[in-house]
């Protein structure tokens, strides 16, 4: 199992959008940068995803786990993206901030620091365990 970070404005899609979803789960559609969605592309079934709230919050509030494969995005007109469908697996206890993870050494490669920007990005295993941990999972 792979793990990775996904990014989302609360405004137009939030946890709780994510949570009233419920088991069946929804598409994450949306991306239009390249390497975000090669990202995309290599998620598979089972994978787990940090939820992030960008913008104004800037905090990872709950992990979402992929139940469909890359498939094309019907929002794009010129047929050059595709999505996946997540559902929402937990909550963290307690939201863990970008400035948490910018404070946090043993952080500082990761792609959410390096690659801001980018909206899908992998996250390794031993990252994926203390950011689980300081969200108080």
């Amino acid at each position: 199992m792979n793990h990775w970070l996904v990014k989302s404005e609360p405004g137009t899609w939030s946890w709780q959008d994510q949570l009233d979803a419920g088991e069946d789960g929804t598409f994450w559609n949306g991306v239009r940068n390249y390497q975000a969605s090669n990202n995309l592309k290599e998620m598979k079934i089972g994978d787990q995803c940090f939820f992030y709230h960008s913008v104004t919050e800037k905090q990872i509030v709950g992990i979402v786990e992929v139940i469909k494969e890359y498939y094309p995005d019907p929002s794009d007109a010129k047929s050059r993206f595709g999505m996946v469908d997540v559902k929402a697996v937990k909550s963290l206890p307690k939201p863990v901030t970008l400035a948490d993870i910018k404070a946090e050494p043993r952080l500082e490669n990761l792609a959410l620091v390096r690659q801001s920007r980018l909206s899908v990005v992998p996250v390794d295993n031993a990252s994926w365990k203390l950011i689980s941990k300081m969200g108080g999972l």
